[in-house]
Parts: C-alpha cells; structure tokens; sequence
C-alpha cells in the first residue's frame, strides 16, 4: 500500500493527464477547423501520449493494490483567437504538468517511497521531453508563423508526427 498522500496526489494525476488529453484534443479541433491539419496531427498524438500517462499511473496504483476514483474530466478552458494560442497554452500546461509530477514525487521522497519514485523517474524524464517539444514548437512558429509558405511548410512537417505507446513497465 503507498502512502495515503502520494496514493490521493497519484489518483488526482490520472485525471490531469486525462484533462491533458482532452486539452490537446481541443487543439486539436481548433486547428483541424483553421485547416491546419499537421498542426491538428500533432495535438492528437500528443492527446495519445496524454490518455497513456493517465493509464500508466492508473495501473501503477491497481499493482499497488489502490482504490482508484475517476473523477469527470473538466471542459477545456483554453479560447483559441490565434493561430498560436494553442502552442503558447501547451508550453504553460506542460511547465504545470511538471510541478504535479514534481509535487507527487516530493511526496513520496518525504516518506521514503522509493518504489513510487522510481516510477515517477519516468515521468520527470518526459516533461523533460514534453516541455522541450512545447517550447520548439511555439519557438518555431514565432519565428516562420507570419509567412504563409513557412506555415504551410512547418504544418506539413508537423503532419509526419506518429503515435509510439510509451515503453514504461510498471
């Protein structure tokens, strides 16, 4: 059994990647409509990679034997008005996923919950990578955004984006 802190801050991360999931969906939509549909790629892998995490940590907590309670899952509240809203918003959701995962795994070092920090390592490892996408990406667009040919041509190169399930043992 985990620490009831680290199991409720665990349950309460599930429902935040599945939040980012619907998030990423959301973008996904805004930019299907814009008919940038590489864009709209891009955010449906991410919104793929997102549900994963929430699964991962799901069954992370059914092999420790946790109750785990699914909570519903909140409405986007992110209003798109420019083409880069979307990627300004993930870069700030990916720097706050961070502090969650940070928080549980300060959690868990307060009670010397190796286990759940070992797992948790992943995780640190993957904001590393989802923030660093998120920046590249909004970088990117700022720079080449304003010049329609570029923007057909960063959307094309988004549009090559491929799901890969995550290869986590837990």
């Amino acid at each position: 059994m985990l620490d009831a802190t680290v199991a409720k801050l665990l349950n309460e991360q599930i429902n935040a990647e599945f939040y980012s999931a619907y998030l990423y969906l959301d973008f996904s939509n805004y930019y299907k409509d814009e008919s940038l549909d590489g864009y709209a790629n891009w955010f449906y892998v991410q919104a793929q990679e997102e549900r994963d995490h929430a699964v991962l940590i799901l069954q992370y907590m059914q092999r420790n034997d946790e109750k785990i309670t699914l909570e519903a899952i909140a409405k986007p509240n992110k209003p798109c008005e420019k083409l880069s809203d979307p990627l300004e918003y993930s870069l700030e959701h990916e720097r706050y996923v961070t502090s969650l995962i940070h928080r549980i795994y300060g959690a868990a070092l307060a009670v010397n919950d190796f286990r759940t920090m070992q797992f948790l390592d992943w995780f640190v490892k993957e904001q590393v990578e989802e923030e660093d996408n998120a920046d590249t990406n909004l970088k990117r667009f700022r720079r080449f955004g304003s010049d329609t040919k570029a923007l057909y041509d960063l959307d094309n190169e988004m549009s090559a984006r491929t799901y890969t399930a995550p290869s986590l043992t837990v």
